[in-house]
């Protein structure tokens, strides 16, 4: 089995939030089955997370190079962890993948968000009898034993699924479009990325964990439509930006306006053509000619990256109303010329 990210993304903590991320140095079960339960548990509904074992770390950070583990224990490892994955109540088993990093063997444990929560795992594994069972959870980078307010949250869980991880049952493989999928594994660095075609986009979905249901009856998951699927608006209608823009402002001159086309199809597309044109259509930049020096003082109406984290946190706060509730995201651009006017500025109508 493969990691869907590269190894090294996940070492320096990039593309997936650190508290997903826990390093150990070596292979400790009584403390791993704490952080494997709370993963499981997902408390926070942010996907599971990983456990990496044979890296030190030193405030949060992994030092470099490994420590690594060496190969007979791996072997040992998996081994004693299909024994302590059943004392899990319900039995738990989390992906278990070798990965070679700085030239030695490291072990990364892929948990995810489990069809049977809430979980429970013993306070210590490795004792022979009397183990007492707790629910945990994530709260920040840690894993604690949750208390009698959680766990009665984490009961309430029992029967709730995400809807991105929830299957869907209209779509079917010729829905996925290999091109989106490969584009996202190889900007993952994944490889992943050399078996689409080798392989098939079900058993790479597969791999990803983006598939409901038994070998013989698998369904794709609404966040595999949602990344790898070009229209998008035939599961979810109106899933789709419109941009609008008042040159001369929506109070001012309601009825001077422009629009573009309709945008759609999967949401990292979407997502990118719509930095596109507001990058071309509101970014503005002022250049001021300075006598006492060789440069000149640029000036930007918005920073970019201001601009994009607005949208793309529009979007993932937002989206959940186009799947539930048939509406659709549409962004409304004012003018703005450098001006401090508060009845001049960006704003994202959800």
């Amino acid at each position: 089995m493969e990691l869907e990210i590269n190894v090294e993304d996940l070492l320096n903590k990039r593309r997936i939030e650190s508290d997903r991320i826990e390093f150990k140095a070596s292979w400790n079960p009584d403390d791993i089955y704490h952080t494997i339960c709370a993963f499981a548990n997902d408390y926070d509904n942010v996907g599971g997370g990983y456990i990496v074992i044979g890296v030190e770390e030193n405030n949060g950070v992994a030092v470099r190079p490994v420590k690594g583990i060496q190969e007979y224990e791996i072997d040992s490892i998996k081994k004693e962890m299909i024994g302590y994955n059943n004392t899990m109540v319900p039995a738990c088993f989390p992906n278990v993948i070798d990965e070679e990093v700085d030239g030695k063997c490291i072990l990364v444990l892929w948990v995810t968000t489990g069809a049977g929560r809430p979980y429970k795992a013993p306070e210590h594994v490795t004792a022979k009898k009397d183990k007492k069972l707790y629910y945990y959870i994530r709260y920040a980078s840690s894993s604690i034993r949750a208390n009698a307010e959680q766990e009665r949250e984490l009961l309430s869980m029992t029967d709730y699924m995400p809807f991105d991880m929830k299957p869907n049952f209209k779509a079917t493989e010729d829905d996925i479009s290999a091109a989106l999928l490969m584009d996202h594994l190889k900007k993952t660095k994944s490889r992943l990325a050399r078996q689409v075609l080798k392989r098939g986009v079900m058993d790479v979905l597969g791999d990803m964990q983006l598939l409901v249901g038994p070998p013989e009856q698998q369904y794709i998951t609404n966040v595999a439509l949602m990344m790898f699927c070009d229209h998008l608006d035939r599961f979810f209608p109106y899933t789709q930006v419109e941009i609008t823009k008042f040159p001369e402002g929506s109070i001012r001159n309601p009825n001077n306006f422009i629009e573009v086309p309709v945008i759609k199809g999967s949401v990292p597309e979407m997502i990118n053509r719509t930095m596109q044109k507001l990058q071309d259509m509101v970014i503005l930049e002022k250049v001021t000619k300075v006598n006492y020096q060789m440069e000149a003082i640029r000036r930007f109406n918005y920073p970019y990256q201001a601009l994009e984290e607005a949208a793309v946190n529009a979007f993932y706060h937002a989206l959940w109303k186009a799947f539930h509730k048939r509406c659709y995201v549409k962004s409304s651009v004012m003018q703005s010329q450098f001006s401090n006017s508060p009845k001049q500025g960006l704003f994202l109508l959800l």
